[in-house]
């Protein structure tokens, strides 16, 4: 199995920025990593993706202008720069990771195709 470790979680202002690592605990080819979210009462939504090898990256528009994702491949890491947070991002963000680079060429991003997630990493946005 294959364990991913969420961190740069935290508490900011509405404007501020934050950005989350996310990185495998052991060398695999993970051909598609992502991030999801999940706020209180609400379902957990994808918010984007990166490819290694190949693929479409992907932003939720709700985030579109605002997050940047990247991945370093030497280390397994993913990693998403928030910009521009508003209270309405405040949730609990998961990482995530498909061993089918089909993952990665969906024009959706969809959860059912992350076999390994991360224990989540919370971020709070205040007004």
């Amino acid at each position: 199995q294959v364990q991913l470790v969420e961190t740069g979680g935290g508490s900011v202002q509405t404007g501020g920025s934050l950005r989350l690592s996310c990185a495998a605990s052991r060398d695999i080819d993970l051909p598609c990593m992502g991030w999801f979210r999940q706020a209180p009462g609400k379902e957990r939504e994808g918010v984007a993706r990166f490819p290694t090898h190949f693929g479409v990256t992907y932003v939720a528009d709700s985030v579109k202008g605002r997050f940047i994702i990247s991945r370093d491949n030497a280390k397994n890491t993913v990693y998403l720069q928030m910009n521009s947070l508003k209270p309405e991002d405040t949730a609990m963000y998961y990482c995530a990771a498909a061993l089918s680079p089909s993952a990665c060429i969906s024009s959706t991003l969809d959860r059912i195709s992350y076999i390994y997630w991360g224990q989540g990493t919370l971020v709070t946005v205040s007004s």
